[in-house]
């Protein structure tokens, strides 16, 4: 379906009008410079965080996965098309998949890891699972849950499992994308498809597994096709494959990581690379850009404020703290 933009004016605006509360690298450095971790925990509620300057590492994880999910359901009657909620909404989905598979096959049942930030609820997925009507879930989602549940029953090996519904979690993107008919969207998703594969390429390799194993990980949608990526890792090395890409810096620290290198700065730059890219949004007046922007800022933010929270909570150094966090939309 084709986007109207002017659809998009409106909550264009209103996020926009927002955008000076969200964290920014200044304020995540005056929570990082804070005495103490009550302290910058206080500091949050000027962004309109509830305090949670008393609350155990539990309870900030539970924090702020409400306080995505509120922001979810605030946007689903204000955004002119779901698919670009979907769009960020859809992991959480496959999250709760996988947790729901894992949890069965070791005779669990741990509802409290399932989120409830994806576009079915959490109770309705499990009520699903409980009830072995996977098929009934929406999209790919309900036929990849069936086979991957089926696969790690005879392999025992999660990772295959996680494999498999990555792949159908891909092509749902895509098809979200396609279907909002934006260029940003689509943009967005090859990038993330990319960022994902050069993840795993990074840390396949590290542990010392073939090109076999690697091809079974990789995903589609991205810029760089998985036989291209293969191939060029046998060849002429992963540095090589991205290089005039958006990740040419991140592949570069990547090939470094496999040969024994830090991790951190790697991971790093591939988070700054999707960032770059959401950064490019603010020079749009109004569209969907805007909105696929803020809610994926609207990510970066809480994973920051997780980050710098627990870590202060844990004693972790400051510094050691600042030197893994992604840019900031705001």
């Amino acid at each position: 379906m084709a986007i109207n933009k002017e659809d998009y004016l409106y909550i264009s605006s209103l996020l926009r009008a927002r955008e000076p509360r969200m964290l920014s690298r200044e304020k995540a450095e005056r929570m990082l410079d804070a005495p103490g971790f009550e302290d910058a925990a206080k500091m949050l509620t000027d962004s309109g965080y509830e305090d949670m300057s008393q609350m155990t590492v539990k309870q900030i994880e539970d924090a702020l996965s409400q306080r995505r999910a509120r922001v979810f359901h605030e946007l689903e009657t204000l955004v002119p098309d779901a698919a670009a909620l979907d769009l960020f909404r859809l992991k959480y989905d496959y999250h709760n998949i996988k947790v729901l598979i894992k949890a069965d096959a070791m005779f669990q049942n741990d509802a409290s890891l399932l989120s409830a930030s994806g576009r079915i609820a959490p109770e309705t997925v499990q009520r699903k699972f409980n009830e072995d009507r996977l098929r009934d879930l929406p999209g790919e989602l309900g036929h990849a849950a069936e086979e991957a549940k089926a696969l790690l029953s005879r392999s025992a090996n999660p990772q295959l499992s996680d494999f498999l519904l990555d792949k159908a979690y891909f092509r749902e993107m895509q098809a979200l994308a396609e279907g909002l008919d934006s260029d940003y969207a689509r943009g967005y998703v090859a990038l993330l498809a990319d960022s994902t594969n050069l993840r795993t390429a990074v840390r396949i390799l590290r542990m010392g597994k073939d090109i076999g194993y690697l091809q079974e990980a990789l995903v589609s949608g991205g810029s760089i096709s998985e036989e291209r990526l293969s191939a060029g890792i046998s060849g002429e090395g992963i540095a090589a494959v991205f290089a005039g890409t958006p990740l040419a810096k991140a592949a570069q620290l990547g090939q470094e990581a496999v040969s024994g290198g830090t991790l951190t700065a790697f991971e790093l730059a591939c988070d700054n690379a999707l960032a770059s890219y959401l950064a490019d949004a603010k020079l749009c007046s109004f569209g969907e850009e805007s909105v696929l922007a803020y809610l994926a800022g609207t990510e970066n933010e809480l994973t920051a404020v997780r980050m710098i929270l627990t870590g202060r909570l844990a004693g972790v150094p400051a510094d050691t703290i600042r030197e893994r966090l992604r840019d900031l939309y705001a």
